[in-house]
């Protein structure tokens, strides 16, 4: 059994406060810049993946996508934004909920409005995943931490 005092189990208010933000921008698309606080990194979690994201306005969250392997959630805390899923875009705000299976319709969100959009997004961490931009026609690959970007052209059934 591990040590009661070696593992947090409650990350307080203010530690999620103290926590500092990572500034992440996406890859394959500059204006998808996300402000995260991984809530489960700070307790060890290894599975699943849950962190809070603030996107400043007229930021995107990330590159319209899907995954073969790990589903994910996004709640949202405050603020507004567009959610795009599949070919219709929802206004979404503070309540909000969006569950993707693996795989899922395409997904993206954006932050049109003033106020900064805050959310909890969540998923599991799987060792390998399949990412899909059909925007982009590109496939990514990831295995562990290594991950290969592919055009769809160069993807070729045995």
């Amino acid at each position: 059994m591990p040590n009661q005092n070696s593992i947090p189990h409650l990350l307080k208010v203010s530690e999620i406060e103290a926590i500092p933000e990572t500034v992440k921008v996406h890859s394959l698309n500059p204006q998808a810049v996300r402000n995260t606080k991984s809530l489960t990194d700070a307790v060890g979690m290894k599975r699943i993946g849950v962190h809070l994201v603030r996107v400043e306005s007229g930021k995107e969250t990330t590159q319209f996508h899907f995954h073969h392997q790990e589903e994910e959630f996004i709640y949202i805390i405050s603020g507004r934004g567009v959610a795009e899923i599949g070919d219709t875009e929802f206004e979404v705000e503070a309540g909000d909920f969006m569950g993707f299976t693996a795989p899922s319709l395409p997904h993206s969100m954006k932050n049109p409005f003033k106020e900064d959009l805050v959310y909890l997004m969540g998923g599991e961490r799987c060792s390998f995943d399949i990412c899909d931009y059909p925007r982009l026609k590109k496939r990514m690959f990831r295995v562990n931490q290594e991950r290969q970007l592919v055009d769809w052209e160069d993807v070729k059934s045995l």
